[in-house]
């Protein structure tokens, strides 16, 4: 899983920074970024093939952002991620295009399985 440019959005900053460094120490280049705007902002420089993107950030619904990615990218892949899920929700982000949705709080084998997938699916692509 090496060399995968990842990006974390999520408003949660000791999280999204604590996941980004612990990905990195697996060989995965991770940024992690702290609002939707943020984050949308962030898609030029970064150039991510996966985006692992919190559902509710104070400045725009993950959904939104969700939709802003696969606009500017849709080959990119987005791994939604929320404490405040429901079924419901995670159904329209995977009709929006996500790749997969998960719960925090997250099990870091269980992500780095996802990422996996999500990055194998990608280069099929």
């Amino acid at each position: 899983m090496a060399n995968i440019q990842l990006l974390i959005i999520d408003d949660e900053v000791e999280f999204a920074s604590t996941l980004s460094q612990r990905l990195q120490l697996r060989g995965i280049d991770a940024t992690d970024v702290h609002s939707g705007g943020e984050g949308l902002s962030a898609l030029e420089d970064v150039e991510p093939e996966i985006v692992i993107l919190d559902l509710k950030m104070p400045d725009m619904n993950g959904l939104d952002v969700l939709e802003g990615i696969k606009t500017h990218d849709p080959k990119i892949e987005v791994i939604m991620l929320t404490g405040h899920g429901t079924t419901g929700s995670g159904i329209e982000a995977m009709e929006k295009g996500a790749f997969d949705y998960i719960m925090k709080p997250v099990d870091l084998n269980g992500l780095l399985e996802k990422i996996k997938s999500a990055d194998e699916k990608r280069r099929k692509n």
